[in-house]
C-alpha cells in the first residue's frame, strides 16, 4: 500500500497523467478506485472504530447481534463523522481549487496528502513512529510534515490497533465481572451444568441498556481522536 501511494504521488507530481488521452485518464481513475477500501482502513479512523465496536459485541456475548453489516455501516458513518474536519480541509484546499482550475492535479494531490498526513500524525504515537523510522534506517526527521508516507502509514495503523485494543479491554472488564459473579453464584447453587453465559447475557444486556452503552461507546470513540 505504501509503495503504491508513493508511486501514485510521483506519477501525479510528474504531470504525466495530464498529457494522456481522456479515456486513459478515466481508466487510471477507475483503477485507483480499487485502492479505496485499503485507503479506508489504513488512512482513516475506520480501523479503531470497527475493532472497538466488535469488542462491544463480543463482550455482550450476543453472537451476531448487532449483525456485521450494522457494525460495518455504523463504523463507516462514524468514520465520516470523525474525518469531517479533514475532509472539509481537503475539499477547500484541494478539490475545489482543482475543479476551478486554480491548481494542477499534482498540487491538489499534495494538498490533500498534507491534510490526511496531519490527521494521521495527530493520532500516531511517537514510539510507534520512532520504531518505523529506525527500521527504515533514515536520519532524524526535521519536521512532522517531512515524514514519508511509507513510514507514517504502518506507524499509524499500529498505533490505531494498540488504541483499539486498550479501549476494547476497558469495555470488556465490567462484563467479565458479571460473568465471574454469575459463575460463582451458579456453582454455589450446585448448578454447574448450567452454562454461565446463558444467565449472564441478560444481565449484561440490562446493564448496557441502563447506562446507554451505545451512546457512551460512540461518544468515547469520537472523543478519542485528537
Amino acid at each position: 500500500m505504501t509503495e503504491s501511494a508513493d508511486l501514485l504521488s510521483r506519477i501525479a507530481e510528474s504531470g504525466a497523467t495530464e498529457s494522456l488521452a481522456p479515456h486513459l485518464q478515466v481508466a487510471l481513475f477507475m483503477g485507483a478506485l480499487a485502492l479505496l477500501s485499503t485507503a479506508l482502513v489504513t488512512l482513516t479512523a475506520f480501523t479503531r472504530i470497527v475493532i472497538v465496536l466488535s469488542f462491544v459485541r463480543r463482550a455482550l456475548s450476543t453472537q451476531e447481534i448487532p449483525p456485521t453489516p450494522v457494525i460495518l455501516g455504523l463504523a463507516l458513518f462514524l468514520t465520516f463523522f470523525v474525518m469531517g474536519p479533514t475532509l472539509d480541509t481537503i475539499e477547500q484546499q484541494a478539490v475545489r481549487p482543482y475543479l476551478d482550475e486554480e491548481i494542477t492535479g499534482a498540487e491538489a494531490l499534495t494538498q490533500g496528502s498534507l491534510a490526511i498526513k496531519a490527521f494521521m500524525l495527530n493520532n500516531t504515537r511517537k514510539q510507534d513512529l520512532g520504531v518505523f523510522v529506525d527500521l527504515a534506517g533514515i536520519e532524524a526527521i526535521q519536521t512532522p510534515a517531512d515524514t514519508p508516507m511509507r513510514i507514517l502509514i504502518p506507524a499509524f495503523v499500529t498505533s490505531e490497533l494498540k488504541t483499539a485494543f486498550i479501549m476494547g479491554f476497558c469495555i470488556y472488564v465490567p462484563f467479565l465481572l458479571i460473568d465471574l459473579v454469575v459463575s460463582i453464584v451458579l456453582m454455589s447453587l450446585g448448578m454447574m451444568m448450567m452454562p454461565p453465559v446463558v444467565v449472564s447475557t441478560p444481565f449484561k444486556l440490562l446493564l448496557f441498556v441502563l447506562v446507554d452503552g451505545w451512546q457512551l461507546v460512540v461518544q468515547g470513540l469520537s472523543l478519542s481522536f485528537s
